[in-house]
């Protein structure tokens, strides 16, 4: 593969050869502090490479000994610099080998964050048990609370895409092979049947690597073609970049940008379809271009009225932000604002994508946990109200950067995805399909062992606050949920008038499979101050002693109290009729409290709980038979725990 400046900031050398160079060191520091780090990888590589075997010598490969000479300092700096630049462009396998061998030297103390980008390296690159080596080495010594957070965030990373490859989403997910050239293809977005995307590949008598905007009819780039803006390039060498369309085809927004002196200017334009022709892309105005900052990955709502983008203006969280505009009927923006805190990090986040009709915001970001790198997120809402945006999983992110994610407009199960999987440096275009799961099972009534009609069953992820999806069981009490994600979280909440509510972990149907993992679910009805027997609640003799073996009982009441948050109780003891009524309410008084302190002690707040001790006075069965003796069996009975629901709102 070639090596290029990733996604959409493609660099070029200066126009210098090595015969007219007379100091490579300087001409990679200079194009290093101009962040044109694929040059200055260029230029450190070669002072590398041109060194005599004696100064190789004294750079070895592996050593135990820390290098002292100044020739050994001069090398480990351009060995730093090499991976720094490596890594900064995002190629991240000649990185790794250079940190390694900073790593082999006992360079640490020199370069002290070695370990932090080493690890993160060893993340983008998959290995990520090596990466939590160097991330916690780091993080144990580190004395500045930037980096310690950056590395125990990158530690949590690490820890959560080990879980997820255990536990990888039901989708299958493949390179576009007919359509990538393997020179940095992305930003895939479908209309009116068209596919439209970005190349940097060369046509015609291109001498540099070129972002241009693509269409094709089909999957083939053979028959991809160019789109032609017009465009007089008095900047120089401009780009254009990540294209969206609205719901007529007419008008297409696009990132267009230019290097100036070593810094990158982007904006968002506009042309429109005129003719069968685009026209010359006209900037928009400064309320999404704010002067002297980036915008850029815009998308377009299929109406045309609301405009989302990525800019590292002011008034964000940092770094590049989600932002949204309202626009008028010639698609200028009106309006601007931030998407806030909860889509938002001191981090980058970009290339959004809004799900109108099922109001989903899908957008990458590396502010967050993940796989590594940028992952795709989606975050259910609308203007100014966004949930806690949920990770898309594996496969679908990567320990590479993952961006550009869009839904194919034909079928809501396949989107496209413009990954840098399986590359050193750039992004390729991939499509994905979900596979359908299907969570099924049966409501019945706990009492009648009968199937529960008109219940109601909610789907929830427990990262995600409000539910998926609902169904209402059927005259069988069954239900059949199909989902597109293999979560060993989610649950289920059932619910029925009159029933108590009860949330439990979904039985999962893996595709092909027929028989169900769980049992029937059944739901316990009540009513309002009405006892209910607790069985299975037991004490020392003649004491308030709750036994070890009465836990399990009370856990489920503790359940059914998380499960319905709203209700309150009264938790009730009652005695059978030896000994007098003073000690009896004062023993069942003891022992109502005893099982109203173990729920507090389980989290149950305690003004949804209060202890009644009832004594003898409430018997459901004879102490003593008609001849007047004594009556154990009944006895047993009326030594007893109840719970009673005082208020369900």
């Amino acid at each position: 593969m070639k090596k290029l400046l990733p996604y959409f900031l493609l660099s070029f050398f200066p126009a210098v050869s090595f015969g007219q160079a007379k100091n490579y060191k300087t001409l990679a520091d200079t194009a290093f502090n101009r962040h044109e780090y694929y040059t200055a990888a260029f230029y450190y590589k070669h002072i590398i490479d041109g060194t005599s075997a004696e100064s190789k010598k004294s750079v070895p490969l592996v050593s135990n000994t820390k290098s002292s000479s100044k020739k050994d300092v001069a090398n480990q700096y351009i060995i730093y610099q090499l991976a720094e630049s490596y890594r900064l462009y995002k190629d991240f396998t000649d990185a790794t080998i250079w940190y390694t061998r900073m790593s082999n030297e006992g360079s640490v103390e020199k370069y002290p964050l070695t370990p932090l980008w080493y690890g993160i390296c060893l993340q983008a690159n998959g290995k990520y048990d090596e990466a939590l080596l160097q991330l916690r080495q780091f993080a144990g010594v580190n004395q500045d609370p930037k980096y310690t957070k950056l590395a125990n965030k990158e530690i949590t990373s690490c820890e959560y895409a080990l879980k997820q490859m255990e536990h990888p989403r039901a989708v299958d997910v493949s390179p576009l092979v007919f359509l990538n050239k393997d020179q940095g293809d992305y930003a895939l977005t479908v209309n009116l049947g068209r596919y439209w995307f970005t190349s940097s590949r060369m046509v015609d008598k291109d001498k540099f690597y070129t972002n241009r905007i693509y269409s094709s009819a089909i999957l083939d780039s053979t028959k991809a073609l160019a789109t032609n803006f017009n465009v007089f390039d008095k900047e120089g060498q401009i780009e254009y970049a990540t294209p969206a369309l609205d719901g007529t085809g007419t008008k297409m927004y696009l990132t267009r940008w230019y290097k100036k002196n070593g810094k990158t200017v982007s904006a968002i334009y506009l042309s429109q379809l005129v003719n069968s022709k685009w026209q010359q892309p006209v900037r928009l105005n400064n309320t999404v271009n704010a002067e002297g900052y980036n915008s850029k990955h815009p998308f377009v709502s299929a109406d045309g009225k609301r405009l989302f983008f990525s800019s590292d203006r002011p008034g964000g969280e940092g770094g590049d932000d989600i932002w949204e505009s309202n626009l008028d009927d010639a698609g200028q923006p009106k309006t601007v604002s931030n998407l806030g805190d909860v889509v938002n990090t001191p981090y980058d986040e970009q290339s959004p994508y809004y799900d109108g009709p099922d109001k989903v915001l899908f957008f990458s970001s590396n502010g967050f946990i993940g796989m590594g790198g940028f992952d795709v997120y989606r975050s259910d809402g609308d203007f100014g109200h966004w949930s806690a945006p949920v990770n898309l999983g594996y496969p679908v992110n990567s320990s590479k950067d993952d961006l550009y994610y869009s839904i194919d407009p034909s079928n809501a199960n396949k989107f496209y995805l413009s990954s840098a999987r399986g590359s050193d440096c750039c992004l390729s275009l991939f499509t994905g399909q979900y596979q359908f799961l299907y969570i099924s099972g049966r409501v019945i009534d706990c009492r009648s062992n009968t199937g529960m009609a008109g219940a109601r069953v909610i789907l929830k992820d427990p990262n995600v606050k409000m539910g998926l999806v609902a169904k209402v069981t059927d005259e069988k009490g069954d239900y059949v949920f199909q989902v597109k994600e293999k979560l060993p979280s989610y649950k289920l909440e059932i619910s029925q008038k009159g029933y108590f509510t009860k949330v439990v972990p979904a039985p999962i149907v893996r595709p092909g499979i027929d028989t169900l993992i769980n049992p029937d679910i059944c739901l316990q009805n009540y009513k309002v101050n009405v006892q209910i027997v607790i069985d299975n609640i037991y004490f020392d003799f003649g004491n308030a002693h709750l036994r070890a073996d009465s836990y399990s009982t009370l856990d489920k009441l503790v359940a059914i109290m998380n499960d319905n948050p709203k209700i309150k109780i009264e938790l009730g003891s009652h005695t059978d009729g030896i000994g007098g009524d003073a000690w009896n309410l004062k023993l069942s008084q003891a022992r109502a409290e005893a099982c109203v302190d173990y729920l507090l002690l389980q989290g149950i707040k305690s003004s949804r709980i209060k202890a009644k001790g009832y004594g003898k006075r409430m018997p459901i069965a004879p102490n003593k038979l008609p001849n007047g003796k004594d009556n154990p069996e009944g006895r047993q009975l009326n030594r007893r725990t109840t719970f009673t629901v005082k208020s369900a709102d």
